[in-house]
Formats: structure tokens, sequence, C-alpha cells
């Protein structure tokens, strides 16, 4: 998450030099899209990029599994809805792609001790903007809400399990999100870099049918959460 937060406050620096000198920042700035944000509804569309991790809850101490983490890729729309000139209501689904590989502890063949989890999200959230008064061009906010997703990589109705090479996943979850961005007002459209911490609410393990299986037994549940790093234009 560092990585990402130093990445984002980097572009923002960078955002903020070049629009400065386009007299965005100056003391008598010229303001864009002046009435933008007292449209009752407006759309707009995401790109960006995120990385997902569990939180695994284990029944007994026998050694903790690896989860090596990537960077995968986001998409997805964006409506919003006005509440008053500090608050917003917004619905942004969008498509999530992700893989963790894991690392389960006691095997010494690869094929048994390493899983691949890919997953596909169709990620579903209902978000409250929080925003601060406009500063000639820019404006940050915060934003938090719930969200729900559709794993269509999850292989929640496999017959397989982990004795077959097949890790399950149960296919639909539920999160919190908490994040932070900030709004840049260019000439013909508004774009908005944000970072927003993700934390599932339901466990989505899917045990082997062995109760007594090497890889799940002592998986209480696992959790995902991640870390968005969005690109929006509106």
């Amino acid at each position: 998450m560092k990585k990402h937060l130093f990445c984002l406050l980097f572009l923002c620096a960078f955002i903020n030099k070049g629009v400065s000198q386009l007299r965005i920042f100056n003391e008598d700035p010229i303001i864009n899209l002046e009435n933008f944000d007292k449209q009752p509804v407006h759309w707009g569309y995401f790109l960006g990029f995120n990385q997902y991790d569990f939180k695994v809850d284990y029944n007994n101490d026998e050694g903790d599994i690896l989860i090596a983490k990537s960077v995968g890729f986001n998409v997805g729309l964006i409506g919003n809805l006005r509440i008053n000139d500090y608050l917003d209501l917004r619905f942004e689904p969008g498509l999530y792609y992700n893989q963790r590989d894991i690392g389960f502890p006691g095997f010494t063949d690869i094929s048994d001790y390493k899983r691949e989890v890919k997953s596909t999200y169709i990620h579903f959230p209902l978000l409250l903007k929080v925003s601060t008064k406009r500063l000639g061009n820019f404006k940050p906010y915060v934003v938090g809400g719930v969200s729900g997703s559709i794993n269509l990589s999850s292989e929640h109705d496999s017959q397989d399990d982990n004795y077959s090479g097949t890790f399950r996943m149960k296919k639909n979850a539920m999160y919190y999100e908490l994040g932070f961005g900030l709004d840049f007002y260019l000439p013909y459209f508004k774009f908005s870099p944000s970072i927003r911490g993700v934390f599932a609410l339901t466990d989505e393990l899917i045990p082997d049918n062995d109760s007594n299986s090497p890889w799940t037994s002592n998986l209480n549940g696992m959790y995902s959460r991640g870390v968005f790093v969005n690109f929006t234009f509106e």
C-alpha cells in the first residue's frame, strides 16, 4: 500500500506542477467547468490497477500459508448523484482482475504446495463522497461505503478441490471501502486520481470435501482485502 500511496502522491505532485503553469493555481486562476458540480446527475469512467491480499483465520497455530500478491487492472463506469455542495452518492460498477499465488506449508512437491488463485471480480460499490470547498481548479475528498462482488473465476460450482489442484472460493462477497482523492478541473473534463482500501466482510473460502484436507482443514476463513488506485474521467 505504501508503494501505491507514493505513486499517487508523485502523480498528484506532477499534475500540480503542470497545471500551475496553466494558471490553475495562480492568484487569479481561469476557473474550468465552473458549474460542473451543480449537475444533479453526471457520468464518467475509470481506469486503474489493484493489489489483492487475503486475511486468513486459522484454527490452530500450525504454520501460516504464504500469499504472493500481484498487480491487476480495473476498468469501470461512474454514476454520480449530487446531494449538496459537499456530498455525492456514487455508484462505480467495474471489472477487477487479479491473481494471488498461495503456498501451503508441509509440501515438497510444487504441484501440491502452490495454488494459483485467479480472480475476475464484477465489483459494485455504493459510495459516499465527502468533498471540501473547491479551491480554484482542484478539490480534495474522502470516500467510503459498502460494496459487493461476483467472482467469475471462483470455481464455486466445481466438484474438484485441492486434491485435483483446484482452489475454490465463494462466488459472492461483501466489503467496506475507505479512501481519498483529488478532483482536478481541466478545460474539458474532470480528472480524479484516488486510492482506496477494500476489506471483505464475508468469508470467501470453500473448504475441501475432505474435512482433514492438508490444504484447508486448518483454515477457518479467508477474507480478501486490497488496494485500488483509480483514475477517473468525468
